[in-house]
């Protein structure tokens, strides 16, 4: 499961000019689930994203976690992370999950986040999405998990 965490001051998503999603402050999390990808993974995933210290402490430095700050946390599903662009012009997406598998890991991914007492709520799965959002900072990192850990 790979993810790209963005530190947001407001995100939402719309479907066909409908909002489905809004978040305040947070992070927006795009989420690409691999075939190998297992349940174990999302559960990891959560228990990372909400730990992890990617907001500022009174000091301005990133010394808090979302649990700490009360903030939200936006998952949208992105196929396209586990694009593979090393031959051709075309990317191959033959890396990604089908949506048997994907949309059940994501769904546990949001779902476990809410377990952990964070404000959750994702976009809506297999659509065509409009992805606003404002970045903090910004701050980006990419996070990959594998069997459970992260890699």
């Amino acid at each position: 499961m790979r993810l790209v965490l963005q530190r947001v001051s407001e995100a939402e998503v719309t479907v066909e000019g409908e909002v489905v999603a809004t978040i305040g402050p947070g992070l927006l999390v795009l989420a690409g689930v691999a075939p190998t990808d297992q349940s174990i993974d999302a559960r990891a995933a959560a228990e990372k994203l909400a730990v992890i210290r990617l907001f500022a402490d009174d000091d301005g430095h990133m010394n808090r976690s979302i649990v700490d700050t009360g903030g939200e946390i936006l998952v949208v599903s992105q196929f396209t992370l586990l694009a593979d662009v090393r031959r051709g012009r075309r990317p191959s997406f033959t890396g990604a999950a089908t949506p048997e598998l994907a949309a059940p890991l994501i769904e546990a991914l949001a779902e476990h986040l809410i377990e952990i007492g964070i404000p959750t709520q994702t976009g809506r799965f297999g659509a065509r999405m409009g992805v606003s959002l404002v970045n903090d900072g910004p701050v980006t990192v990419v996070l990959e998990f594998s069997e459970g850990r992260l890699i």
